[in-house]
């Protein structure tokens, strides 16, 4: 007797290593399941200029950074007592405008280098809904609590979406594995029945794209929480985002179909060494510490593929052959 519907295979155009280089970008999800890699240890690299929700936002993004366009000072807006870019999320919100301007040519250029050197992009949209700003007639990532009459709030169609991410596909993107997921956190201040419209649009982008472009793949986050998980203790208290439950679950299925064989055989040795570097014994000069820690080091030394110096720093320090 079944209980749930599980998600049907997915095959890949291509599969990530530990030598894969990842650029990560889009809505809150997009980090969750960076966080994730950046734990196994994979060379992941977040958006810089924060979290963006919709496609439009995010495309101005990597278009900033692939062509190392600096920041615009009349999207600057003030946000109580800090400075901050109409195109970028508030993380980056300085003090000054001098401040501002500096840190947000940074980012360009941070995101100029990842987005060059990656091999996979991992694209996540959330919402078809934006607010254009009136003045200058363009998408906004973020209103930074500047007054609703300064926008016009719409919903994207799926033709603009597809229009806006072309150029990138045919360019910058044309040679990397790009990975689109939809976001499975509901935005509820939409209206359920605006969200869902939301989400149907940006499903409806992705299929065109995937279908268009030989590179780029789904991965079904969305219908794994709706459709697979499909219930609220699948949700964190708010009711809107997935539990952590529900994120591993999610970054299992991640993990079955996106790595290569060998990356899979790796992948639990990976984490038990960088769990391993975050223990606290209660005697650190102990003989059984001294022969863990240089256990642990052997084991790290012994996966060439990754990056473990931060690990061994750690175990070195308490090595009995240190």
């Amino acid at each position: 007797m079944k209980f749930r519907t599980e998600i049907e295979s997915i095959s890949p155009t291509a599969k990530i290593d530990y030598s894969t280089k990842i650029f990560a970008v889009g809505s809150c999800f997009a980090q969750n399941i960076a966080q994730k890699l950046i734990q196994a240890k994979f060379k992941v690299n977040l958006c810089p200029t924060g979290i963006l929700f919709n496609p439009i936002s995010i495309a101005t993004a990597l278009t900033n950074f692939t062509h190392l366009n600096a920041v615009n000072i009349e999207r600057i807006v003030t946000r109580g007592d800090s400075f901050v870019s109409l195109d970028s999320h508030s993380c980056l919100a300085q003090a000054t405008l001098d401040d501002a301007i500096s840190a947000l040519n940074n980012a360009i250029a941070t995101g100029h280098k990842a987005l060059s050197e990656a091999n996979c992009v991992i694209i996540t949209f959330g919402t078809a809904w934006v607010y254009e700003h009136i003045a200058t007639k363009s998408v906004v990532a973020n209103c930074h609590k500047q007054p609703l009459s300064s926008f016009i709030r719409r919903r994207l169609s799926v033709e603009e979406i597809i229009t806006t991410f072309t150029p990138l596909m045919e360019g910058i993107l044309s040679d990397k594995h790009v990975i689109f997921t939809l976001s499975p956190v509901r935005h509820l201040s939409d209206g359920l029945t605006e969200n869902s419209l939301s989400k149907a649009t940006l499903r409806l982008a992705i299929a065109e794209l995937c279908s268009r472009f030989n590179n780029a793949d789904y991965f079904p986050a969305y219908e794994i929480v709706t459709d697979d998980l499909r219930d609220y203790r699948f949700y964190a208290e708010d009711l809107v985002h997935p539990s952590n439950q529900a994120i591993e679950y999610i970054w299992d299925k991640f993990s079955e179909v996106i790595f290569t064989e060998r990356t899979k055989q790796l992948l639990p040795k990976v984490m038990k060494i960088v769990t391993a570097a975050t223990h606290r014994p209660f005697n650190s000069t102990s003989r059984e510490y001294k022969e863990f820690c240089h256990k642990q080091l052997e084991a790290a030394m012994a996966i060439e593929e990754v990056d473990f110096s931060d690990e061994c720093a750690i175990f070195s320090q308490y090595s009995d052959k240190s």
